[in-house]
């Protein structure tokens, strides 16, 4: 007996409806019915279509730009349903924006994703499901439980899918981190395709200046490189990393992301640049990547509609973590075909 809901009931927010429309479909459940609209003076309404009473909720909304905008919409939904009886709210917030924010950078600095954990769980979320959090830390500053996924296996899979590793080449690729931060997520990309690892030795002038990167640690020279990371805002620390790599000798130069936040001039930028291929997931709606050349975006939704089983079943979601089944591997690639391949 599942104590926590007589079913599931999928709503979405405004920054992801395509996820949460691909989350539903994957279940074979309808998308909630709900409108999030502006009063005349910009404050945020919200009104649920149909009953919650008893059902087992899940708000799917990424925090990225508008990023307060998103981040109110999720908690008036959140006290919507908690006022209309949900007998369990979960937060799928496939970005969580603000993450960045994770410690005192300097003195007097707020710890921003702290108190966006602290509003959430007050509003009355039962449990938050992400993917990637910029610091791992991050799942500690919620009083309640957190699946934390990753896309690494979507990622790797991708490139097993594309070609871009083969097992015949092996000995040729090297996964690279574009800093230290980033080498245990980039050690974990190694492992799962079988390769080396090189770093990127970077320093950061400021919060959202470009990085400049200083040195490359490990060989690269007539190696095909994948460049990996959580994130890319502008593209920069990135584009840095290519030429980098290309003046240590490197072949192809191949870069994949948790989640893309690039804008048009970023996205011009990376067109621009020595990066052969940029793989990410659809967690944060960025339509400027739609005509890039070289971005390509796979269905994070398929994944997530998984977690939100095994949540609703009360089973692990450990597996999830490292194995991604083959019908969720086919339903990303098939949306990256559709978006970009067969256009």
């Amino acid at each position: 007996m599942n104590f926590h809901g007589k079913d599931i009931k999928i709503f979405t927010g405004s920054s992801n409806v395509d996820v949460a429309q691909g989350i539903a479909g994957c279940l074979g459940l309808p998308l909630g019915k709900s409108d999030c609209t502006q009063f005349s003076d910009g404050e945020i309404s919200v009104s649920l279509h149909e009953s919650v009473r008893g059902s087992d909720c899940f708000i799917v909304q990424s925090t990225c730009a508008p990023v307060n905008d998103n981040l109110m919409e999720m908690l008036i939904m959140i006290d919507a349903m908690k006022r209309a009886s949900a007998a369990r709210i979960t937060v799928v917030m496939p970005y969580f924006g603000y993450a960045r924010q994770d410690r005192k950078a300097k003195a007097r600095d707020p710890i921003s994703a702290k108190l966006c954990a602290d509003i959430i769980t007050c509003a009355g979320a039962d449990r938050v499901l992400t993917m990637d959090l910029h610091a791992a830390q991050v799942q500690g500053f919620f009083t309640k439980p957190v699946d934390h996924l990753y896309a690494q296996p979507l990622l790797a899979a991708y490139a097993r899918h594309a070609g871009i590793v083969t097992p015949d080449k092996m000995d040729d690729i090297v996964v690279v981190s574009p800093d230290a931060g980033s080498a245990k997520r980039a050690r974990a990309m190694a492992d799962e395709l079988g390769c080396a690892v090189a770093i990127g030795d970077k320093m950061r002038v400021g919060h959202d200046e470009n990085a400049k990167v200083l040195e490359i640690i490990g060989d690269v020279k007539g190696k095909d490189c994948i460049v990996v990371d959580d994130f890319t805002i502008s593209g920069g620390t990135l584009i840095d990393v290519a030429h980098g790599l290309k003046d240590k000798g490197a072949n192809k130069i191949y870069a994949f992301l948790s989640h893309v936040v690039l804008q048009e001039k970023g996205v011009k930028r990376i067109d621009e640049s020595p990066i052969e291929l940029l793989v990410s997931t659809d967690t944060v709606d960025c339509p400027a990547v739609a005509n890039s050349k070289k971005i390509r975006i796979i269905s994070a939704a398929p994944l997530f509609a998984e977690a939100v089983r095994a949540i609703h079943d009360r089973v692990s979601v450990s597996n999830l973590f490292e194995y991604t089944p083959r019908r969720m591997l086919d339903t990303s690639f098939a949306r990256q075909m559709s978006l970009k391949d067969m256009r």
